[in-house]
This record gives C-alpha cells, sequence and structure tokens, in this order.
C-alpha cells in the first residue's frame, strides 16, 4: 500500500505541473525578465571518458554561457576522489556514475544526500579481456565468415576459469568502483552464464565471497596499464579505454555494453541535494545548458568536431583516432575488425536524457542482488529511493523553458509516469519491470532473491 500511495503521490504532482505538457509560447524567456541566478561561477568535475561529453561540449560550444554560467571543468583522479569532493563542496556538481549518487544514498560507503536532475547518456561500455585469454576461449566461439560472432556471452570462460583454479589461481577482473554501472554490467555478464561473481558482505568490502572470479577497482585511464602488466585478466570500462586495448594490441573487447542491457542509464550529473535547494535557478540553467549539449551531439554530423574537443589534454586526453572508434558509429573488436554500432554511444536519443525512476531502480536491485544493500527489501522502498535522488520534476522544467524558448518541442518531452516500458533487453532476456523490482530479483538466476 506505501508503494501505491507513494507512486499516486509522485503522479499527481506531477501530472498537475506544466513540467510535462511544456509551457505556453508567450513565456518564453525573450518576453520574460530572466531568473536571476543565485550562483554563476560553477565549478564541476569529471572523469577521463568520453561520457564526459555533454558537460565538455556544454563548456567548449557555450551553452553554459548562453545561461549566464561561467563553468570550470575539472578531471578528477577517480570516481571516490569525485564524489568526496562534491559532497564536501570542493565541486559544485559532477559527471557521475549512475549508482554514485544512489549507494550513497542507501549508505554504501559515504553517506549523503546528492539527487540527479538530467541523464547524462546511455550504452557506451564495454568488457576487454587481456590477448592471453582471449587466445585461450577465442577456438570455442562461434564464427561466421572468419569473424567471431557477437554479442559474445561469458560461457567459453568456464573452462579457463577451471584451468586456473587448478592451478591455485583466479581470473581477475578490473571495473571502475564498487557502485559503478561497470560492477554491475559485468557482475550481469558472468551470472548471466552461471558464473559467480561473489557476494558483498559485511567483512568483505571487495564483494569476493562465493566468487568464480575475483572483481576489483581499478580507475578508467589505468585499465590498459594495469591489464598489460598481468595484475587483471581484463576488465568492464568506458571509451576510450576499450578502444586503447585493441590500438595497444594487449586485448580484445567481446561485448559492449548495449549488448548486456541496451540502452542502460550511464552517467548522470550528480549535485548535492542542498545545492539545489539553495541554487533552484542555477540548477535548472545548468540543466538546461547540459540538455542542449546533449541534442548537439546527437546528431551525427557533430560527432567529429565532439571527439576533435574530447581528445584535448584537458579533457579525455587520447588519441582522436581511438575516441572515434565509438564516437563515429562503430567499435573495433579485434584489430581490423570493425563493426557498426551506431547506439554505443547515446546523448539524447530515446529520452537518454530524462531521468527515469526505473533506471535507478535496476541499479537498486544489484546492489541488493549482490549484497552492497544487506536486508531484503520491499517494492516501496526501491520507490522511495529512486524518487528522492532521481529528480525529474527538474528536468522538465527546464525542458518546458527550453520548449519556450524554441530551442526543443512538446515531443522531445516525454508523456511519463517516471518508468521505462517494460524491458527483456539483456543478454538473458530475463524481462525487468521497474515497478515490480523484488518480482525482479526472484527472478534472477545468481544472487539475492529478496
Amino acid at each position: 500500500m506505501r508503494h501505491i500511495a507513494i507512486a499516486t503521490t509522485l503522479l499527481a504532482t506531477l501530472a498537475t505541473t506544466s513540467l510535462f505538457t511544456g509551457c505556453d509560447k508567450k513565456e518564453s524567456s525573450s518576453q520574460m525578465a530572466p531568473a536571476t541566478l543565485e550562483k554563476e561561477q560553477l565549478k564541476l568535475g569529471f572523469i577521463k571518458l568520453t561520457d564526459c561529453a555533454p558537460l565538455v561540449i556544454a563548456r567548449e560550444l557555450g551553452y553554459f554561457e548562453e545561461e549566464g554560467l561561467n563553468v570550470t571543468l575539472e578531471a578528477q583522479a577517480n570516481w571516490k576522489v569525485l564524489l568526496d569532493r562534491v559532497i564536501d563542496g570542493q565541486l559544485d556538481g559532477a559527471h557521475m556514475l549512475s549508482g554514485q549518487p544512489l549507494g550513497a544514498a542507501v549508505g554504501i560507503g559515504t553517506q549523503a544526500d546528492i539527487v540527479v536532475p538530467l541523464s547524462l547518456d546511455l550504452n557506451g561500455n564495454g568488457i576487454t579481456l587481456s590477448n592471453k585469454v582471449w587466445d585461450a576461449i577465442k577456438p570455442s566461439i562461434k564464427s561466421e565468415g572468419g569473424r567471431p560472432v557477437h554479442p559474445i556471452a561469458a560461457e567459453p570462460l568456464k573452462p579457463y576459469i577451471a584451468k586456473l583454479k587448478k592451478s591455485g589461481e583466479s581470473l581477475k577482473l578490473g571495473m571502475v568502483f564498487p557502485v559503478s554501472t561497470h560492477n554491475y554490467q559485468l557482475r550481469y555478464w558472468l551470472a548471466a552464464s552461471g558464473i559467480n561473481p561473489g557476494q558483498y558482505t559485511a567483512t568483505d568490502v571487495n564483494g569476493n565471497t562465493g566468487a568464480d572470479v575475483l572483481l576489483s577497482v581499478t580507475p578508467p585511464p589505468q585499465m590498459p596499464s594495469t591489464m598489460e602488466a598481468g595484475t587483471i585478466h581484463g576488465y568492464c570500462v568506458g571509451e576510450p579505454w576499450n578502444q586503447a586495448a585493441v590500438t595497444k594490441k594487449i586485448g580484445v573487447p567481446v561485448i559492449a555494453s548495449r549488448d548486456i542491457w541496451t540502452g542502460h542509464a550511464e552517467k548522470v550529473l550528480g549535485l548535492r541535494a542542498d545545492f539545489t535547494e539553495k541554487n533552484p535557478n542555477t540548477t535548472l540553467a545548468i540543466v538546461k545548458a547540459v540538455i542542449k549539449a546533449q541534442k548537439w551531439l546527437d546528431d551525427p554530423a557533430n560527432r567529429p568536431q565532439a571527439v576533435s574537443i574530447l581528445a584535448r589534454s584537458e579533457y579525455v586526453g587520447a588519441d582522436s583516432a581511438v575516441i572515434a572508434n565509438s564516437m563515429t558509429g562503430t567499435f573495433e573488436f579485434e584489430v581490423g575488425d570493425v563493426r557498426p554500432v551506431a547506439d554505443f554511444n547515446v546523448f539524447w536519443n530515446d529520452n537518454a536524457s530524462f531521468p527515469f525512476y526505473s533506471d535507478a531502480i535496476w541499479y537498486l536491485t544489484q546492489m541488493r542482488r549482490w549484497g552492497q544493500i544487506g536486508e531484503a527489501k520491499t517494492d516501496s522502498f526501491y520507490l522511495a529511493v529512486a524518487s528522492k535522488v532521481y529528480r525529474p520534476e527538474i528536468w522538465k522544467k527546464a525542458a518546458a523553458e527550453l520548449v519556450a524558448d524554441g530551442f526543443l518541442t512538446g515531443k522531445d518531452i516525454p508523456e511519463t509516469d517516471g518508468f521505462r516500458p517494460v524491458t527483456s533487453a539483456f543478454i538473458d532476456s530475463i524481462p525487468f519491470d521497474g515497478h515490480h523490482p523484488v518480482a525482479y530479483l526472484k527472478s534472477l538466476p545468481v544472487g539475492n532473491k529478496d
């Protein structure tokens, strides 16, 4: 009943605002006095990945400036440093992992109130294995026309894992942060083939209890060199660090994250809750500028320019050809095996920008599935956390102003209760319905089921 009450209240609130219907053209900013910004000088953090692009483009193309903001972008050493600096106020906000604000809300690692007014992108990650592991499993992978058939499941790893265990070793795989999309995608890929990625417990913060493989944290830019050194045998990371392994000829990407869950939410804009409360007009200005950048990014004609900007040392700092491999509609697996993957990075299309409660709920189910949330929860718990952290009403208000400005149309604003439709677009085809997270957990073959 609590679940129903919360959902009803949320829907009633949203339905009675102009946020879901846009606003009348007569209220356009050209005819109204612009809102006074509470704070104009901002510092936003990011990690050197191609999906920081919306923030970079908003700055470089002047979208922040159009909204009256003077924004400095600052690269961070790793996801923990980024999160800590947002929490303590050194950063006003940041390019964040979808799971970071949610993990902070439920007290995984650090307890904090961070909200998500906007999703930055869909898809964008991959899983790469070292040449040694790839050479061992490739003969068992079905091929057509001399090329492996994709997507590649984790099943071929089983004999290799068994062989390592006989010699007292383990397959070691890297991911970027305990509450990262990469951690959950890597675990999902393994579990879909019956490989147990392990459980987090009160005494095991590494999540390796009962594991068939060992997962560990490595910052994204360090993934290729860590694998080359033999510390890990593979990893799940965003771009350009999968393509960097191909360029360096040290590894082979075996699957893009869009083939683990097609259309998964990836990074988000994270702001402290108190920042949004004290600076509502500034928050709207940030969201409006980023939306403009996202729409610009999903025009294919603009991707080459985006690649050139991202390649700069102050941003991603990788060779433009490596960045272009994924950003311009293709992806290279083995050297020379270039395939079209038009939706590898999605920034605006398919409602990529909208902060759906169901996206948040999926990540929360994975936290419970693997033991980071230590006790069974009700459906109402998942909705309550999702609706506290994800703030579609802010996005809707910013989008409505952009409709009034003529930058967006009413069709750009989704008609939604905050949930994506039920989807089976996972590698194991198990359907996910964000309205029923507990039933979803019970349907998964490996991990906690309540």
